[in-house]
């Protein structure tokens, strides 16, 4: 009797991966593409020129390039000088200066927003009315409800990718050219642009890449600074659109996010590609560090420019929010006798602001531990195997994080109502499939790196012995890499548990999140309770952060 051959399992975990992956992933993209072509049954282009018609329609696209390219620009020239003075020359503070620059990557965006509202608001803003009384001026000289406005606040928060990708890649870089170029007797300014520059462009392209990305799919800050000056972009249309609950208003917002789901991947994997060339050879397999370069007399001036920076960048938002959130009446102004706890006690005894709070941490939670286990299987096929198809489940993954929030969110609604079978709309698991869609990605990535560094003996030791691949992962290659999936689990908690663009679409009455309330108490004008869960917020993102940094000794951190 011929016996069948026998199926790896490997191969079979494999194909239920891309199953569910294709299911939840690209399943719904496809369908949002289909949906914005079809009008009465047929398949044309009258949906995207009905769209693109209207002025307000093609204002928002022009708006979202020129202020994702203004923001790109502007993070670049920033974050570079920044991430030079930090990591290779002898600034002092440098540890200390590269925690505060990551910190605004820690801060919600939408929270960035409110705080720089309570600034530079025309009317109340406590550093227009500041600068009216030094200066004595009878009119503010900022106003946050302005591209300018707008464009600051994002470049502001957005602008740790950037900063992020190119310190990281500045402290791989091989030192060789520079120290031969400083040899020869080039200034550090001079190796600086002739050398560092030029082998660094890719990494700084990459960076202002994932900014434009980034500030092109942000919706939390151009609802919170953008609307109020009548600016719109393509996430604050997609969002109006869909608020119209009929078919047309969805019809209309699937076309704009289609548009922006191209923009968006389009660049995300003309940046891998760039990324993935090797006319630039900067990393070398050498353990020696670079010389620092000293700054000499320019020390002190260095230190005043990257202070200033992250003073502005980071503290100052933080204080405004702590301090709004202690203010006991906001038409008192800023008296001693003013301040108090008094307006945390709503916030703390209210069954609304709690319940919010509470399912925001239990949605985050369980879609921290979904992702995580799907993130070790995906890296571990991806970075461990051989197998036919090991890498389709890292693509899928990777094509869900880098489709904007709002694309997913839509996707989400239309693909699960019940029109194709499961409904699951406006419950907990349309929330949490659309947090594991856009954040499963960093998980992946952080698992996959720390197995990458586990060598082949060992798990070629365990498998000859007879242990199956499952119980070698559960023995050997898993307890290696622990904490990177401890990260990875943050990665995804974290993100999820304060996210705003998602949930403000696919949550139902039982179902609203703290992002979601937070964004509502800012749009009525509840500036006091909307402080208050602010802090409550990026309390717990610290503490998270704190937790992470520990269990993993501080190899890790948000």
């Amino acid at each position: 009797m011929k016996h069948l051959p026998r199926i790896d399992s490997k191969f079979i975990v494999i194909a239920i991966s891309v199953l569910v992956l294709l299911y939840f992933i690209v399943f719904p993209m496809l369908i949002l593409i289909y949906d914005s072509f079809v009008v009465d049954g047929a398949i044309n282009f009258s949906n995207y020129k009905a769209v693109y018609s209207q002025n307000v329609n093609w204002k928002a696209l022009v708006n979202t390039v020129e202020l994702s390219l203004l923001v790109m620009v502007a993070s670049v020239i920033i974050t570079f000088p920044m991430a030079w003075l930090i990591g290779r020359t002898d600034l002092p503070w440098k540890r200390t200066f590269r925690t505060i620059l990551v910190g605004s990557y820690m801060i919600p965006p939408y929270v960035g927003a409110i705080a720089w509202v309570q600034m530079l608001n025309p009317s109340v803003g406590y550093l227009n009315d500041l600068f009216k009384y030094i200066f004595h001026l009878s009119a503010a000289p900022f106003n946050i409800y302005t591209i300018g406005g707008l464009a600051w606040v994002l470049t502001l928060f957005y602008s740790p990718f950037a900063f992020i990708t190119i310190s990281r890649a500045m402290e791989k870089m091989d030192p060789t050219l520079e120290e031969a170029a400083r040899v020869a007797g080039a200034s550090p300014l001079r190796t600086l642009w002739d050398v560092t520059l030029p082998l660094m462009a890719p990494s700084i392209v990459a960076g202002g890449l994932l900014v434009f990305i980034a500030a092109g799919s942000a919706f939390g800050i151009p609802a919170i600074v953008g609307m109020p000056g009548n600016i719109e972009v393509m996430t604050t249309r997609i969002v109006t659109f869909v608020y119209m609950g009929d078919d047309k208003g969805i019809r209309d917002a699937t076309a704009l996010a289609v548009s922006l789901m191209i923009i968006a991947n389009g660049l995300l994997f003309f940046m891998s590609w760039l990324l993935s060339r090797k006319d630039y050879t900067t990393i070398s397999g050498k353990s020696t560090r670079p010389n620092m370069v000293e700054l000499g007399k320019f020390k002190h001036l260095a230190f005043f420019v990257v202070a200033a920076y992250a003073f502005v960048a980071v503290i100052l938002p933080i204080g405004s929010v702590v301090m709004t959130s202690f203010i006991k009446s906001m038409s008192k102004g800023l008296e001693w006798s003013n301040f108090g706890i008094d307006p945390w006690i709503p916030v703390i005894t209210s069954a609304q602001y709690m319940e919010s709070i509470g399912r925001s941490l239990v949605y985050g939670v369980i879609a921290a531990c979904i992702g995580t286990v799907l993130a070790v299987f995906v890296a571990y096929l991806s970075v461990k195997t051989n197998i036919t198809g090991r890498s389709l489940p890292d693509l899928l993954v990777v094509l869900g994080g880098s489709t904007p929030s709002i694309v997913i969110a839509l996707a989400l609604i239309i693909t699960f109502s019940g029109n194709y079978g499961l409904n699951i709309y406006s419950s907990m698991w349309i929330l949490i499939v659309g947090y594991l869609v856009k954040y499963m990605t960093m998980s992946v990535r952080t698992v996959a790196a720390s197995l990458s560094q586990v060598h082949i003996s060992l798990e070629e030791a365990a498998l000859n012995s007879g242990a199956s691949w499952i119980r070698t992962c559960k023995d050997i290659i898993i307890p290696l890499v622990m904490p990177s999936i401890v990260a990875g689990w943050f990665l995804i908690f974290m993100p999820s548990f304060y996210e705003l663009t998602m949930s403000n679409l696919l949550y139902g009455a039982d179902t609203k999140t703290i992002g979601v309330l937070l964004y509502e108490l800012q749009t009525y004008a509840d500036t006091q309770n909307a402080s208050v869960l602010s802090v409550i917020i990026l309390v717990i993102v610290l503490a998270g952060n704190l937790v992470l940094n520990k269990l993993t000794k501080g190899a890790v951190s948000i």
